[in-house]
């Protein structure tokens, strides 16, 4: 199974980043994961949608060659970061690579939330003009806060976590599967 991963936010040290890394470390034996590079990507504009630039091309066929999504955000002002909010625009238009794509929304952060109302907003745009298939939220949910201490040299060390994180993926790769057949 082959997965994309967009993460919201741009660092190069991001939390974010690192839980899609330590996913796709530690989940090697059920799926391949690629990091789509969102910091790519231009502005959306409306006016170049049917004709868009090369890299929103490539983004596309990304997404529509992936057999399911991963989708982890920080959370900025309570919301999602612009890249990742830019490059869903991007997908909402003309040709629509996530509509029916499984989405497994996640997040990191270094407060005691977890990126809660960054993934709200997230699942809202998701199912309002994207048109993906999002995981059931019910126990699925994957809030890691106070990333600092659960965190060592970039990867996900917490047992707990870990062990949460083995439920939801198995979980995750089920629901993908079984959108496959619909």
């Amino acid at each position: 199974m082959k997965v994309v991963a967009l993460v919201g936010s741009l660092r190069k040290d991001s939390f974010n980043k690192h839980l899609v890394e330590t996913i796709g470390k530690r989940y090697s034996h059920l799926f391949e994961v690629e990091i789509a590079d969102l910091g790519i990507l231009p502005h959306y504009n409306e006016d170049d949608e049917h004709n868009p630039a090369e890299e929103v091309k490539k983004f596309k066929k990304q997404i529509a060659d992936a057999d399911a999504v991963m989708i982890s955000t920080p959370e900025f002002n309570w919301s999602i970061p612009g890249a990742l909010k830019n490059a869903l625009d991007w997908t909402s238009r003309v040709e629509r690579p996530l509509v029916g794509k499984p989405v497994l929304p996640m997040g990191v952060s270094q407060g005691a939330l977890g990126t809660v109302r960054a993934q709200l907003h997230l699942r809202q745009v998701l199912t309002s003009n994207v048109g993906a298939k999002l995981m059931p939220p019910a126990g699925n949910e994957i809030f890691i806060g106070a990333a600092g201490q659960k965190f060592t040299d970039g990867t996900l060390t917490d047992e707990t976590t870990l062990q949460f994180l083995d439920q939801v993926i198995e979980k995750f790769v089920a629901f993908a599967k079984e959108q496959e057949t619909k």
